[in-house]
């Protein structure tokens, strides 16, 4: 299986610089890794202590950033063991490279090279980490094998394990080796402690998911987003964050059709580009404004704010009453966290049965499933219109997010001993 595997790389970098001729999210895979060993030899030499965190996408970066934050405190601490260290930030997708590439707490951003013999030792010769911390997955078996080779002290946090993955299939011996390179397993859930322990694992913790950490974080910092005040005007104010074209169109119905002039909107979609934003606009017959047009107009006259600039989503909600979370319609759901964070309901689409703080809020009745135009009416209609039963389910939404920090305080202990 291993020797297959090897091939099965090889034919998929192939692969992929073709397709990346016809399609612009492979080819920013593929360009971006060009020049990677480039630039990690110009950035570390060999006196270089490395802390290197290991991110999929950006939800996986917003999993590690509560503990990345927490060592750069440390790499100006003479006393730490990390004092004077550089943080290597590194990502497999696009979607979180291109958002992140310029994050001001690591000292390096790039992409991770594809998973071949030659390109990790290259990889692990010039970065050499004083300790390597995978984020949630991302199990390469080259590069574990050569961490584990070179002795490098590697952990995972976040961490989540499903019964159908490899490890645990009699055909996953091979894919099992590749755990035996973690020194320790930080997990969201005990399903996660058990499925481990059944396959001889038991460097693990029961953890829990370091975005909560993350998300009460910012509940902490001052936030003075003055548009979105000044648009609000004292109204109750929905925000719809990371939607899709079908959450759009949704919401676009209960617009047009159900709402009235005391009821607000803001929406920042997943995809801002231009043609689908002007869609957007378009589609909407109350009065509408792009974030990108706001310039000397009167925000407290227009209906909907559209947010075609990316970045401050997180701190927008702070300015809802309800909050929409997209993506339901599609592969799956986006944060949650972040407007429960902020004591707000929640709606949600379908598709939330991998994520779950979603199946833990929609347990505890604080956030709302819907599936179609009908159901969203419903649920927006009641939550618009009752002051109370909004503000007790919103309340229950931040109880949720106050019982689960403490993530990172569990890991950062570990590391630090």
């Amino acid at each position: 299986m291993y020797f297959l595997y090897n091939i099965a790389v090889y034919i998929a970098a192939f692969l992929l610089k073709i397709i990346a001729i016809f399609n612009k999210k492979i080819a920013l895979f593929v360009e971006g890794r060009k020049d990677v060993f480039v630039q990690l030899q110009n950035s570390f030499g060999s006196d270089s202590k490395v802390v290197w965190f290991h991110c999929a996408s950006l939800g996986e970066f917003e999993q590690g950033r509560p503990i990345i934050e927490k060592i750069q405190i440390q790499t100006t601490n003479s006393e730490s063991q990390f004092f004077g260290s550089k943080i290597l930030v590194t990502f497999f997708s696009p979607s979180g490279y291109e958002v992140r590439k310029n994050y001001e707490v690591a000292d390096v951003v790039t992409y991770l090279p594809l998973d071949t013999k030659t390109n990790v030792r290259r990889f692990v010769e010039i970065v050499d980490p004083i300790i390597a911390v995978f984020v949630k997955y991302e199990f390469w078996p080259n590069l574990l094998k050569e961490l584990r080779k070179k002795q490098i002290k590697t952990i995972l946090v976040s961490g989540i394990f499903r019964e159908n993955q490899s490890f645990f299939k009699g055909y996953g011996g091979w894919m099992r080796k590749s755990l035996q390179t973690f020194d320790h397993f930080f997990v969201q859930n005990n399903e996660s402690v058990k499925l481990l322990n059944k396959i001889g694992f038991n460097n693990t913790t029961l953890s829990g998911d370091t975005r909560f950490d993350r998300v009460y974080e910012i509940t902490k910092q001052e936030i003075d987003i003055s548009f979105a005040e000044k648009f609000k005007n004292n109204k109750t104010t929905l925000v719809a964050g990371s939607t899709w074209p079908k959450d759009e169109a949704l919401l676009v119905s209960f617009i047009n059709n159900e709402s009235n002039e005391n009821q607000k909107f803001i929406i920042a979609p997943h995809n801002i580009n231009i043609q689908g934003i002007d869609k957007l606009k378009q589609s909407i017959n109350k009065k509408v404004l792009l974030y990108s047009e706001m310039e000397n107009k009167d925000l407290r006259e227009f209906q909907v704010l559209i947010i075609d600039t990316i970045g401050i989503l997180t701190k927008i909600y702070n300015y809802s009453d309800i909050a929409y979370v997209g993506g339901g319609f599609g592969s799956g759901i986006h944060n949650v966290l972040e407007p429960a964070t902020f004591g707000v309901p929640i709606i949600i689409g379908p598709n939330y049965h991998k994520f779950n703080e979603a199946k833990d809020l929609l347990q505890l009745e604080a956030c709302v499933s819907i599936q179609n135009s009908e159901e969203l009416d419903t649920a927006l209609t009641l939550l618009f219109s009752d002051d109370d039963f909004r503000k007790n389910k919103g309340n229950i939404a931040k109880e949720y997010i106050l019982n689960n920090i403490g993530s990172t305080q569990k890991i950062m202990k570990y590391i630090n001993n």
